[in-house]
């Protein structure tokens, strides 16, 4: 008996270290720069720890994605980057702040116009740097030899997309934006009449004039995605994928998509069995903090610590801006901590420490932290949701002026327009937060409600995308509806059928009708 123990105990640890069914699969990622990497290399660092050999495609001018890495090997391969300035965003900014100079309905158009000519720009390279790929017999026989069981991709750039679908490979989607805007109006039905479409700052009970708004916005990005991006990689396509191939079949095809939202934050609406949440799935609890930025957020006292952070790509605000904003937390009895890049304002109050970086997750968990100045980028958004922190929202660009709208309806933030702000409204706006008790228990309530799950995002996010390895694809949650022609989606063909039935019906009815009466006619008549 005493020997058997040995022998079990052996095969028990054995079974344990044992690695999962698809543990050591080769996996392909194709990120996407700036923030929406943040998000990819939290998921690769759980994919890595569970076996899987990861290589990443970056530019050999990424802004962020490092070239070395213990956790994949990387192929430098020309992107978006390669022509790209990070200086374009602080121009689009000056941009849009003039557009939001304008009259309310007009602004959102202002600024989709600014958009169409950077995706216009930006899909053109992108098409340049995918054909370049493909194009490459060399290149593209080194990834077929590699024999990759995954593509995992940020859609939000179209090189993944277009390299999975050439290589065949299962595809599952990291994403929150494609195309022209948020991925559910990709994926899934989107009914104007309740959905705001992305860019309008609407909510989705509307009125007529903002569904009016909301339905010209559509036929805009209806627009874009025909017109402009279709467009733009029509030769490609033709030269290397199968005819009637076009961008959006080669998305729908995607296995899997893990949407980076939580209806939490987003509005109610219909949805697609491949779909999965995955909101939020970056944070984490906070961690203790460095121990000069612990000893500042201490004295900070009973008043507590308000922390600003406007994101990776706009680097300098206006210095009007700036001094308002310096000169408002000044007049604040919080103590602040704003990561800052730029000359410092000459406003600036002692209770104010300036930082180039800041551990944005752990401060935000941080006991003493009361607020959060911000620009709306959806990760500080999950991330303010995850810790119960309300928002004073200094919209900038893109999704923003939408993700900080979301959390204004739910009554968990205010905003101040940048174009405008003064040193009253931004401390208005500051006080309003932080002496109004319904903003925390707002914030506090959707916190809980996020929290409030049988699986966390992070182990949802890694169960689908092996699910997806395990079973070589999904095609089983795909919707039939993609691959039908337009005219049979809408069931135009069906509604012309009925028609025709019912318009000769008439005719026909009618013409007896005729005839009755003429036959009674010229009996009256011979009878007179």
């Amino acid at each position: 008996m005493s020997s058997t123990i040995p022998i079990l105990l052996t095969g028990l640890c054995f079974l344990l270290l044992t690695p999962s069914c698809c543990s050591g699969s080769r996996i392909l990622v194709v990120p996407v720069d700036g923030s929406h990497w943040i998000n990819m290399e939290v998921i690769l660092r759980e994919l890595h720890s569970r076996g899987h050999e990861i290589t990443v495609l970056r530019s050999a001018k990424s802004w962020y994605v490092p070239s070395q890495s213990p956790i994949y090997t990387s192929i430098n391969v020309t992107m978006l980057e390669d022509e790209s300035d990070k200086d374009y965003y602080n121009k689009m900014l000056q941009n849009v702040m003039e557009c939001r100079k304008s009259l309310n309905f007009l602004r959102s158009f202002c600024q989709r116009r600014l958009l169409t000519s950077m995706l216009a720009k930006g899909h053109k390279i992108l098409a340049r740097a995918a054909a370049t790929m493909l194009d490459d017999p060399v290149f593209m026989k080194k990834l077929k030899d590699a024999k990759f069981d995954l593509m995992l991709t940020d859609p939000g750039l179209t090189i993944g997309v277009l390299l999975g679908s050439y290589l065949k490979l299962p595809m599952v989607f990291n994403v929150r934006w494609i195309n022209t805007g948020e991925s559910h109006f990709t994926i899934a039905p989107s009914p104007v009449s309740y959905i705001p479409v992305q860019g309008t700052e609407l909510q989705d009970r509307m009125d007529f004039p903002e569904r009016t708004k909301n339905v010209l916005h559509y036929l805009f990005s209806l627009v874009e995605q025909h017109f402009i991006i279709n467009a733009a990689y029509s030769d490609l396509l033709q030269r290397h994928f199968p005819p009637g191939t076009d961008l959006l079949s080669l998305e729908y095809a995607a296995d899997i998509w893990l949407v980076r939202a939580d209806f939490v934050f987003e509005f109610p609406r219909p949805t697609m069995p491949n779909v999965v949440y995955i909101g939020g799935f970056q944070c984490k609890e906070a961690r203790p903090l460095p121990a000069e930025l612990e000893a500042f957020m201490q004295s900070s006292g009973e008043h507590g610590v308000v922390v600003m952070s406007l994101g990776t790509f706009v680097s300098a605000l206006p210095p009007d801006v700036t001094e308002a904003i310096a000169a408002a937390f000044a007049e604040l009895p919080q103590k602040v901590v704003w990561r800052f890049v730029g000359e410092k304002p000459s406003s600036l109050g002692n209770n104010t420490l300036l930082v180039k970086w800041l551990p944005q997750n752990d401060i935000l968990g941080h006991p003493k932290t009361r607020a959060f100045v911000a620009h709306g980028g959806t990760n500080g958004m999950y991330e303010s949701i995850y810790h119960g922190v309300p928002v004073v929202g200094l919209p900038l660009l893109f999704d923003q002026f939408d993700n900080l709208h979301r959390l204004k309806v739910r009554g968990a933030a205010q905003t101040v327009e940048v174009n405008s702000v003064t040193k009253e409204d931004f401390l208005e706006a500051l006080k309003d937060i932080l002496d109004t008790p319904s903003y925390r228990s707002n914030i506090q309530r959707l916190s809980k409600l996020h929290h409030d799950r049988p699986m966390s995002p992070m182990d949802t996010a890694i169960f689908w995308i092996e699910y997806v390895i395990r079973n070589k694809g999904a095609a089983h949650l795909q919707a039939a509806g993609f691959s039908l022609p337009w005219y049979s989606y809408f069931c135009l063909d069906v509604a012309l059928l009925i028609t025709a039935v019912i318009g000769a019906f008439v005719w026909v009815s009618v013409l007896v009708c005729q005839i009755l009466c003429c036959r009674r006619f010229r009996r009256k008549m011979k009878a007179e």
